[in-house]
């Protein structure tokens, strides 16, 4: 696996960020790209942005992360809803400007709060979008069940994969299912049994944590190859 090539994305006219881009395995190239936001509370060379990422690229998926305008400054607190989603768009501007990515299918979505940015950029209406995917949805704050983060939802049109553990204190498959339904939303939950909101299980599911993550690896490239 070749390593990944580091990229500066220009945000605004003060800001730019820090990307990456793992380039999918030539023998199993697909021509999609995914681009992957990171969680709150960690950059994207965390351990869990960087196994995905790689993991991704492994079967075929040119893979970009990159750092949200905050993290790249170092600063403690996610920066507002609006500069998140504009750090976010510029993301995808540059993944489908550059060279080695033109004309492959779009996917996006990311680790809890990037995978949100990323779907609250998707209900903005951009064609260019094919398809998101979540790892760990964070639906409500932990212990706030009625402060649901769905207004959005609705205006999405791009089919969606959730990746959700049965045991994430921000929102579980249990409750994430009835409102994709009553929304008539294209989406597909894959459950990871016993997970929390990093896809961490317990020694009672008997399944090793790093096949999970090659399962779920496996899951995330069979969904895209039948959008």
């Amino acid at each position: 696996m070749s390593e990944p090539e580091q990229l500066t994305i220009k945000v605004n006219d003060t800001d730019s960020v820090t990307a990456l881009l793992y380039p999918a395995a030539k023998k199993t190239r697909t021509g999609t790209t995914i681009i992957l936001g990171h969680g709150a509370g960690s950059d994207q060379l965390s351990p869990f942005m960087r196994l995905f990422a790689s993991g991704l690229a492994e079967r075929g998926l040119d893979a970009l992360t990159f750092n949200f305008v905050y993290m790249e400054k170092r600063k403690g607190a996610p920066d507002p809803k609006a500069k998140l989603e504009s750090c976010y768009n510029a993301v995808i501007d540059s993944a489908t400007n550059h060279k080695k990515l033109k004309g492959n299918r779009l996917l996006i979505g990311g680790k809890s709060m990037g995978g949100r940015i990323a779907s609250q950029v998707a209900a903005q209406g951009d064609e260019r979008i094919k398809g998101l995917v979540f790892l760990g949805y964070p639906l409500h704050p932990p212990g706030q069940p009625q402060k649901l983060r769905t207004d959005h939802w609705p205006s999405i049109k791009a089919p969606m994969l959730f990746v959700q553990g049965t045991r994430d204190s921000f929102g579980s498959p249990d409750e994430i299912n009835p409102i994709l339904k009553k929304l008539k939303l294209k989406a597909t939950v894959y459950v990871v049994d016993t997970g929390d909101h990093s896809l961490k299980v317990q020694k009672s599911a008997g399944v090793a944590q790093d096949a999970v993550y090659e399962l779920v690896m496996d899951k995330i490239v069979e969904w895209s190859e039948g959008k």
